[in-house]
């Protein structure tokens, strides 16, 4: 049933409800309470204790308005009373319905927290309100988030008409399943998820919902690498020796953790089937080396190879390193970007098409139409959550046919509760061991007090010929934030260090201006770079021995992290500063987490209890179907027996073709839209 079919629901109405994505009783019905306002607990005035939330039946004694000044509105003040106990009701910002809302005599419900005056006497701001009358029940209250012109009253009126004209909810998963795993009917979830006879069949109706999106999503992901399973399109490349003869070519050893994701990798490239496969690794772990090993052996087979990076200096670097090394071995690399002139772009593309270029380095400019290759065989994104879906697909699709091996890489460590989920239909490897010899880097947190001594000391490195980051929350100073800018931050640090030379780089600058800067950093030209966190990835300065964050709270744990990273990278021994504001409780609780660990896994588990998963570096980017009841940071216990249950389905039955799996099969469309329309 349409909403406009609702009593109450008129065109204007309807088209608020619409704007949030509410066009049909099931909708309201899908759309889930955030939180519950339990007036079941109901308190004497005599009872309550600052800082609980209760409900109060009182009777109005007197009201009182007053106009505050600097606020600028009205306050009404409203004494009632249970008998001999009275307290005061204050609502603030009052119109005159509030006003008419009261009449003194009569009895209402007040739901909200106790605070105390400055006598001491308890009182109530802002409450929810609702004058008692036979038809007031007093029961425990879904509260649903904020919809412009729709009250929380109306909405739940509107929610109770949806489940009314339902005579039973049909059912969304197989009788087995439910059997299986103990769950309760889908009608009692929904009836219960939004109005709970008590709390008990409120949680049953959660862990029901709760399962249900973990099913239908892990089955999504499991069908998307399935489909790509039973598909033998890809090159199998032939056995060799090629990865020993890399290793050879580094003249270094590997970590065991390199070799071991080395030979994952390989097994992958030697099959039929099209690699799909995530690299983790910390800053520093030697994600690059095993790449550049990767494209080594699909070079040797007679395969082009393409790595493409977020940034014009991460991608040069990588051209640099990887022609180096493959220097004398036969292998051809070529660069592209947005920054080469107009006849070395005409004669790359040539090679690349007529393939006398066996690797590509290159920017986002390596997935442009006109980017075509004779016989690509393998793909690698490096710092893969800065590019999108859509982009990394471009580039997978230049196959010719065929579908290339693809290798994604990250140095920002994913949780293993996200990584399942957003990478459900990638295999993941990760380098969990760093190279012999390398330094940890001391990180301490000082306040922002500490700023002239702390510059004091980066003084004494840059003595000794070392250089130094610096890096503010915002790229220009605020007018509402009392927070360090990169500009001002420059300014502060050429009046500090006038025999040093100091550079900026900030999210405002052009591209081009900005790899100009970091390349002169990396070159030694520049000793200090005042930054914002465009750093934080695509630059390796091994002389830099120092990273100062100003107003630290201002970063999450992640960035933090990657910020650190850009240290340490060398055989100097380098330091972390981390500048807080010490009245910022999360700010230091960050910063001391950081500071007392160099995990990376460890932090970015942290990070994603902290800031839940939809802010964890973006992850919508990833095609992530939003999940309403179902918690990444909580409910992995569930997740784990979910995916079970999946496996076994999808084993017997894996494109749900089977009669008793439609059911099934609806549920994965609906989270994910039409199956192959998704590659399912």
């Amino acid at each position: 049933m349409r909403t406009g079919e609702l009593k109450g629901v008129g065109a204007r109405r309807e088209a608020d409800l619409a704007a949030a994505g509410i066009f049909t009783s099931d909708d309201l019905l899908a759309f889930y309470p955030m939180a519950f306002e339990d007036w079941t607990n109901v308190r004497k005035i005599r009872e309550v204790v600052p800082g609980e939330k209760c409900c109060i039946v009182a009777s109005v004694v007197k009201m009182r308005t007053n106009y505050l000044r600097k606020r600028g509105n009205m306050m009404l003040r409203i004494t009632v009373a249970d008998g001999e106990n009275a307290m005061d009701i204050v609502i603030f910002n009052a119109r005159q319905y509030n006003q008419q809302a009261f009449g003194v005599g009569r009895v209402y419900a007040f739901f909200g927290s106790i605070y105390q005056d400055k006598m001491g006497l308890p009182q109530m701001v802002n409450p929810a309100y609702e004058e008692m009358n036979g038809e007031t029940v007093l029961s425990i209250r879904p509260v649903y988030h904020t919809i412009k012109g729709i009250s929380q009253k109306m909405f739940r009126n509107l929610v109770k008409q949806a489940l009314e004209i339902t005579d039973e909810i049909p059912e969304t998963l197989p009788d087995s399943i439910i059997e299986k795993n103990k769950l309760c009917s889908r009608d009692f979830a929904l009836r219960n998820i939004h109005f709970p006879i008590q709390r008990k069949a409120y949680n049953i109706a959660r862990y029901r919902l709760v399962f249900e999106e973990l099913f239908f999503l892990q089955t999504g992901l499991f069908m998307r690498a399935n489909s790509r399973c039973r598909q033998e399109t890809g090159v199998a490349f032939k056995r060799d020796d090629s990865l020993r003869e890399f290793a050879e070519l580094l003249g270094y050893e590997m970590t065991g953790a390199q070799k071991r994701v080395l030979r994952e990798i390989e097994l992958d490239m030697e099959s039929a089937v099209p690699m799909q496969r995530l690299v983790q690794g910390d800053v520093g772990s030697g994600k690059t080396a095993v790449a550049a090993a990767a494209l080594y052996k699909a070079a040797k087979a007679g395969y082009q190879g393409v790595l493409m990076a977020p940034t014009e200096l991460l991608a040069s670097q990588h051209f640099e390193s990887f022609s180096r090394v493959m220097d004398g071995t036969g292998v051809r690399v070529g660069f592209l970007s947005s920054r080469v002139s107009k006849a070395e772009r005409k004669h790359t593309l040539e090679a690349l098409a007529e393939g006398s270029i066996d690797i590509l380095i290159g920017t986002h400019s390596v997935i442009q139409e006109e980017v075509k290759f004779a016989n690509l065989g393998l793909v690698i994104t490096d710092e893969q959550h800065r590019f999108g879906v859509n982009q990394r697909r471009a580039l997978a699709e230049k196959g010719n046919g065929r579908d290339p091996d693809v290798l994604v890489m990250t140095a920002t460590p994913i949780p293993r509760t996200l990584a399942v989920i957003m990478f459900g239909e990638m295999d993941i490897s990760v380098i969990d061991e760093l190279p012999p010899g390398r330094q940890p880097v001391d990180t301490v947190v000082k306040p922002l007090t500490s700023r002239a001594s702390v510059y004091k000391a980066v003084g004494k490195q840059l003595e000794q010929g070392r250089q130094v980051y610096a890096v503010a929350p915002l790229v220009a100073d605020s007018e509402v934030l009392d927070v360090m800018s990169s500009e001002t931050l420059c300014e502060d640090l050429k009046k500090r260090f006038k025999g040093y030379t100091v550079g900026l780089v900030n999210g405002s600058m052009k591209q081009e201006e900005k790899d100009e800067v970091m390349a002169a950093f990396s070159e030694g030209k520049i000793q200090i770079l005042a930054a914002t966190v465009v750093i934080e990835v695509g630059i390796n300065v091994p002389n830099a021995t120092v990273m100062i964050i100003e107003n630290a709270e201002r970063f999450g744990l992640a960035q933090l992290h990657q910020l650190r990273g850009r240290v340490g990278r060398g055989s100097g021994k380098s330091y972390c500063v981390l500048l807080t504001d010490k009245n910022s409780e999360l700010g230091m609780e960050r910063a001391n987490t950081i500071a007392g660990t160099g995990d990376g896994f460890r932090i970015a588990e942290m990070d994603l209890t902290m800031r839940g998963p939809g802010d964890f570096f973006g992850t919508r980017q990833h095609g992530l179907p939003t999940l309403h009841m179902a918690d990444l940071t909580k409910h992995m216990d569930i997740l784990d027996g979910v995916r079970e249950d999946v496996k076994e389905i999808l084993q017997a039955d894996p494109s749900l073709t089977a009669p008793e799996n439609s059911i099934i099969a609806r549920g994965v469309e609906n989270m994910f839209g039409k199956l192959d329309a998704i590659g399912l």
